[in-house]
């Protein structure tokens, strides 16, 4: 027969029989839930570490699973890294073509320059995913095909801005270019100096910009080498 403990006060206790007791187990995830962990970890790993440099056996790790659980849900680390920058190129597109609302061309730049400075700011992680470089493409492309499609976009404002001020409209795909590629770079910049903050940041770059746009030359050309 079990002896039953004593406890202070002399009073005894009964004891607890073995089999009554039960163990703490884990809640097991949903298959969904797994992925959405691996992808989540994965994504935080790359912005670390960057593609070639980051292995799945952190991310098994990390998640406290096998390795063949990773292998699982993407095949590999190509795999898993497809799918991040898949999830951020979507995220910064949406945000971009989302703010574009206004009508006026000045606003519009605002709004760009802020969506982008936004997205740096909020999810850091995903943005050093999508400018480091990597020998693997994703099915959406990557931090580059996000600033075409916008430049895209900002072509079509441009040339419409062009021909009713005199311009060549022709040269508005140029001009986009050049102006998605300034925000573009001065982001990646800022990335890591985060200094000032973003709503100055963007109003010198609409500065910059607009003010360069609204005293463009019909036909410009360079002083050197006998441009003019």
């Amino acid at each position: 027969m079990a002896e039953t403990p004593q406890v202070a006060g002399g009073k005894r206790r009964r004891a607890v029989p073995a089999a009554a007791v039960k163990p703490t187990s884990r809640v097991r995830m949903s298959a969904a839930q797994r992925r959405e962990q691996l992808i989540s970890i994965g994504r935080q790993i790359f912005a670390e570490r960057g593609f070639d440099a980051t292995s799945i056996e952190e991310v098994a790790s990390r998640a406290k699973v096998s390795k063949p659980v990773v292998y699982e849900h993407f095949g590999g680390k190509e795999g898993l890294y497809a799918v991040v920058v898949d999830r951020e190129v979507r995220a910064l597109l949406d945000r971009i073509t989302t703010a574009l609302t206004a009508g006026h061309p000045r606003e519009l730049l605002e709004q760009a320059a802020l969506a982008l400075l936004g997205y740096i700011e909020e999810e850091t992680s995903g943005f050093r995913v999508l400018v480091r470089e990597s020998p693997v493409l994703s099915a959406t492309g990557n931090f580059s095909s996000v600033m075409n499609d916008v430049a895209h976009q900002v072509e079509h404002i441009l040339g419409a801005e062009f021909s009713s001020r005199g311009y060549d409209p022709k040269l508005a795909e140029l001009y986009a270019q050049a102006l998605v590629g300034m925000v573009a770079l001065t982001g990646r910049w800022w990335l890591e100096v985060r200094k000032p903050r973003k709503e100055t940041v963007a109003a010198h770059l609409v500065n910059l910009s607009w003010n360069g746009l609204s005293h463009l030359e019909s036909k410009p050309g360079l002083i050197t080498a006998g441009g003019r």
